[in-house]
């Protein structure tokens, strides 16, 4: 028969007794993220934001190289189908996501929250598509240069703040109002390829001015190399310890009843999580 109450008191025991021996068990913080859109009114929106706090390994791109499908996933779609999944495999323990909402208009925020575990995931990363365009997006190419966390587990970055010099061109699609996305009229699925490289580049934005956008307003870049257009912001709250370790003994639980169902031979349905 199971003892359920066997295998929670010897989970809690070893739960305790990691905590004592490793505290970066402890380091668990509970994040909040902020996003704004800080382009003049009119100008540049953004596709949802694909971000992770990671241990820094996930590459998607570098400036100079040929982009590689996970970030033109994001640059010419946004949808980031390809971006978070390589994500997911090459840091499994990353703790990854997207801000709800659909696009993050001038002027529009979005939030959310996530428990981290600064020993674990000290970097973040990020990369949105920036619309109306073909292929452009703002993120990190290097995936140290966010370093959220510090060894113990203080918050060492508060905010990221961009501006239009920030903005990449993903060098994959060739420009054509036609085939952008974000723009009324304009088809997406059409693309022509650009055969180039990832680099900087927002003044080709103006190209789209006086086009209708798909939230219906007419586009208006209105951009200079150091006009404001995006920043996240961080706030962190320390989880308290004895909901660390409950945590920790949950995580332990169920691996343990897992365990014991298989040795009983017992099934359960698998499910595929959708990023």
């Amino acid at each position: 028969m199971l003892n359920v109450r066997s295998i929670f008191t010897q989970t809690s025991v070893v739960a305790s007794m990691l905590m004592l021996a490793a505290p970066a068990y402890a380091s668990f913080v509970q994040v909040t993220i902020n996003v704004e859109n800080l382009a003049p009114a009119n100008s540049v929106s953004f596709a949802p934001l694909r971000f992770g706090f990671n241990n820094g390994t996930f590459d998607a791109f570098n400036q100079g190289e040929v982009a590689t499908a996970p970030i033109i996933s994001v640059a010419e779609g946004g949808s980031g189908s390809a971006w978070l999944p390589a994500f997911a495999a090459a840091d499994p323990t990353a703790v990854i996501g997207s801000t709800m909402g659909g696009a993050v208009l001038p002027g529009a925020t979005r939030s959310a929250s996530f428990l981290i575990n600064t020993s674990l995931n000290p970097f973040f990363t990020f990369a949105s598509m920036v619309v109306p365009s073909n292929d452009f997006f703002i993120g990190n190419d290097s995936p140290t240069e966010y370093r959220l966390f510090d060894m113990t587990g203080s918050l060492l970055i508060n905010s990221i703040s961009l501006t239009a010099s920030d903005i990449w061109n993903a060098g994959s699609e060739a420009f054509d109002p036609l085939n952008a996305a974000f723009l009324v009229g304009g088809n997406n699925s059409l693309r022509t390829p650009e055969n180039g490289v990832v680099g900087f580049n927002f003044s080709e934005l103006a190209g789209f001015n006086g086009l209708t956008t798909a939230a219906g307003y007419v586009f208006d870049s209105a951009l200079t190399a150091d006009t404001d257009i995006f920043r996240i912001s961080f706030t962190v709250k320390t989880v308290p310890e004895p909901v660390t370790v409950a945590l920790m003994t949950a995580g332990l639980l169920g691996m343990g009843l897992i365990v014991r169902g298989r040795r009983q031979g017992a099934r359960a349905p698998l499910f595929e999580t959708a990023l």
